[in-house]
């Protein structure tokens, strides 16, 4: 579903699980910081809102959008997370360079997760204008921030779920 039909900070499904106890990281890029910092404060909210003690939030910030999966790795030896959230803003400009970040972004995320066994989340704006951002940033659509922590928070849960079902004797 579009953006355009749903607000990225409602509750989609099933009810948002407890961050209580949880330690989340999250790399947020410095690019487009008017965007990113709206983003980071959503997130850290939604995650504060859901039982995170602030002090189990690491914060690691970027130059821009395509070091976010290095700031992910480094996040991931260094701090021990249940997830990482990676937060970035890459706006079309008059070439095909956002095509190149924004591919490389989301294979470098997809590849550390799977390979680490972490859940680390896409939360970067892949838009074509500054207003597309701005609505997505706590505008029109919700935040994405809000979204990405949401996201984490359901997939640490779904991840816990299946090792404590390998627990089990039997069946």
């Amino acid at each position: 579903m579009s953006s355009k039909d749903n607000n990225l900070s409602s509750v989609q499904g099933h009810p948002l699980p407890s961050g209580k106890g949880l330690k989340i990281s999250i790399a947020v890029s410095e690019w487009n910081s008017e965007i990113t910092d709206s983003l980071l404060k959503a997130c850290q909210e939604a995650l504060i809102e859901s039982g995170l003690d602030k002090d189990d939030i690491r914060l690691a910030r970027t130059p821009g959008a395509f070091e976010l999966p290095f700031a992910a790795k480094t996040l991931i030896k260094n701090t021990n997370p249940d997830a990482v959230i990676c937060l970035g803003c890459v706006i079309k400009g008059e070439t095909r360079h956002d095509e190149y970040i924004n591919s490389s972004v989301a294979m470098g995320i997809t590849q550390l997760s799977l390979a680490t066994d972490i859940p680390v989340i896409f939360g970067v704006l892949t838009v074509e204008s500054q207003q597309q951002a701005i609505d997505r940033a706590g505008g029109q659509y919700g935040n994405k921030g809000t979204e990405s922590a949401h996201t984490a928070l359901k997939m640490v849960q779904m991840k816990k779920s299946f090792a404590a079902s390998k627990k089990k004797i039997g069946y």
